[in-house]
């Protein structure tokens, strides 16, 4: 089929900046619940197959496996992820996001369900590679289908706490293990079965949720369903409008236009990752990987090593790595915020950094035999707070900087590689260290991933992407945007004069930033006051723009408000964070309103004192 066959014509949308402009609602938490809690799947199976083993393998267990059969198993589980991924995300972005999150959650239910019945270890290899396979195709499927419906104030955040929720399941794991393993409450060979089913009870809940998430409108008007893309939209904000009781704002900024295409070839696809983005493509597999090492350095023979080295019992290692999980989840919780305001580039190398040294801090004093059991813990508990945040923001990264039609395949590919090092290579090195009986081969093996890891870090600097609270087609082109550009019509007089009305109003926001107290802060610039770190937030100039005349209309109808009132008839708190501060600001800054007071404002020429309250850096309440 020709190129000419495959186009079916050219459209201009504005559904990527409605999905943008929404405020949090309902709809987004059910997106949340229905997609982001496969992680916690993942990490319940990673988890508790490990627990499990010396189950497994004990006689009566009714499957007669051994231990050479537990070690393929999970090698073979990654091999079915890595294999998954690159199946079923060529495949989501040909088909769509939904139909794919909806099969990849019944392969792995069809597997697991498999796994609880296995009757013999050929059988059990079997359905731990199709599970592999359906948690694999989860996450270019879900990944994909989430940024594109999390507005982008907020997907940074999102995105790392769904991430990091795989750290839920591995402690859930960890305690239900202590529980499987009890003789006196499960028989040998009833107690692992059960452990299976209760994954697949938890997966068949979230696909009732699931049906219920929409397809990507944004792949849906790239493909030739315009329609059906803009009346999930017009649903969207009908149930939004309905539970906040307001009307929505009007979408900031231009239309874009796209050339709608029925397919996209992959030489295009593959063109577009590796010869239009090289740089990110670099950027991709050396987090990727960086994590992947970082991880497998400790988190493979953590049980090896606490019972080695450090005389814990193993039938209480599960609680051991339980806490270990829970300092790994609060990472992402407590941090994810700050990516969306410092900004991604100091956030994602900082992250990696940061935990970079403290594991060769912990590597030293291992090797020192400085620690106790629980000291050990506690000391990568706060290293992997860290690392957990810095590991998310590589899926993060990867679902971001590429163009819609390649990002579920992206996302795929670099999963695959980073999974098949860490889950093929890093596993066989760092478990013949660990064995060894030696604590400076174990340090060594910590410093190792210690280094990968701070190499990702310093990629990160130099050719990380600035994407936070950005338009997804704003840091990466579509493709058939591309196409509709290169064919598209010179710009009008009326629309030059707007532009250029427009960039004069930021080159002056951009000189007072400049010539403030501001400009002495922290994180990037060009930028906004968050009240959550007290550092600046990178914000699209089109955005505050729409805030600050919100502010203007608002203000003019009220006349003399106090602030705080203001953001309340705003509904201020649904904006981002940061931005009602930044906009009101701006607002002052621009003469659009004056202060009258500490917490006070009032229309333009309504007060004599306005004196120096157009100063840049004015205090706001």
């Amino acid at each position: 089929m020709s190129a000419a066959d495959e186009t079916l014509g050219t459209i201009r949308t504005r559904i990527p900046a409605r999905l943008d402009r929404l405020p949090w609602s309902r709809f987004h938490w059910r997106v949340v619940i229905g997609l982001g809690t496969v992680w916690i799947l993942d990490g319940l199976e990673v988890t508790i197959i490990g627990f499990l083993a010396p189950t497994l393998v004990a006689k009566g267990s009714g499957v007669d496996l051994t231990n050479s059969d537990i070690a393929f198993a999970a090698s073979i589980y990654i091999a079915g992820a890595c294999l998954g991924a690159l199946f079923f995300g060529q495949l989501t972005d040909r088909f769509g996001r939904k139909k794919l999150f909806l099969l990849t959650l019944v392969v792995y239910l069809t597997a697991t369900v498999a796994t609880a019945f296995s009757f013999a270890p050929w059988f059990f290899l079997l359905a731990r590679f199709f599970t592999g396979a359906g948690i694999g195709g989860e996450y270019a499927a879900i990944n994909s289908a989430i940024d594109e419906l999390i507005p982008a104030r907020a997907r940074g955040r999102i995105d790392l706490i769904i991430n990091g929720s795989y750290w839920l399941g591995a402690a859930g794991g960890a305690l239900l293990s202590l529980i499987f393993l009890d003789k006196a409450i499960f028989a040998a060979d009833v107690g692992w079965r059960v452990a299976f089913g209760m994954g697949a009870i938890l997966g068949l809940g979230i696909l009732f949720v699931r049906r219920h998430v929409p397809e990507s409108p944004r792949w849906l008007f790239i493909h030739g369903r315009e329609e059906e893309a803009e009346e999930i939209v017009d649903s969207i904000e009908k149930e939004v409008e309905e539970e906040t009781g307001e009307d929505l704002d009007k979408p900031e900024g231009d239309p874009i236009e796209v050339r709608q295409r029925r397919r996209i070839p992959f030489r295009e696809i593959a063109r577009t990752a590796f010869r239009v983005y090289p740089k990110r493509s670099v950027l991709g597999l050396s987090l990727f990987v960086g994590q992947a090492f970082l991880y497998n350095a400790v988190t493979f023979t953590l049980g090896l090593t606490l019972t080695t080295y450090l005389g814990v019992a193993s039938n209480k290692v599960g609680i051991f790595y339980a806490v270990f999980a829970a300092g790994n989840f609060l990472g992402p919780l407590l941090l994810g915020r700050l990516f969306d305001t410092v900004g991604r580039r100091p956030m994602i190398a900082g992250t990696y950094l940061i935990s970079a040294v403290l594991l060769v801090i912990v590597a030293i004093l291992f090797n020192n035999e400085a620690f106790s059991d629980w000291g050990f813990i506690a000391a990568l508990g706060v290293t992997f707070f860290f690392a957990s945040a810095g590991a998310s923001s590589a899926y993060l990264t990867v679902s971001e900087i590429f163009p819609m039609e390649v990002r579920a395949l992206a996302i795929a590919f670099y999963y695959a590689i980073g999974t098949a090092i860490g889950g093929i290579v890093g596993p066989q090195v760092f478990e013949r260290l660990a064995s060894s009986n030696d604590p400076g081969q174990v340090a060594i093996g910590y410093a190792v991933g210690a280094i990968v890891m701070a190499i990702g870090g310093i990629v990160e600097i130099f050719l990380g992407v600035k994407a936070e609270q950005q338009q997804l087609e704003d840091i990466a082109k579509p493709i058939t945007v591309a196409e509709a550009e290169e064919g598209g019509e010179e710009e009008g007089d009326e629309q030059r004069a707007a532009r250029e009305r427009t960039d004069e109003r930021h080159r002056a926001r951009e000189q007072r930033q400049r010539q403030g107290r501001r400009r002495y802060r922290l994180g990037p610039g060009s930028a906004s006051y968050s009240p959550f770190a007290g550092f600046p937030t990178q914000q699209r100039p089109e955005w505050i723009d729409l805030e600050v005349d919100r502010i203007a209309r608002e203000v003019g109808k009220e006349g003399e408000v106090d602030t705080r009132t203001l953001a309340a008839r705003l509904s201020a708190s649904r904006w981002g964070p940061g931005r009602y501060r930044a906009a009101l600001r701006e607002a002052i800054a621009e003469g659009a309103i004056v202060r009258t007071g500490r917490n006070r404002v009032a229309p333009a020429g309504r007060a004599d004192d306005a004196g120096d309250a157009t100063a840049s850096d004015t205090t706001v309440g």
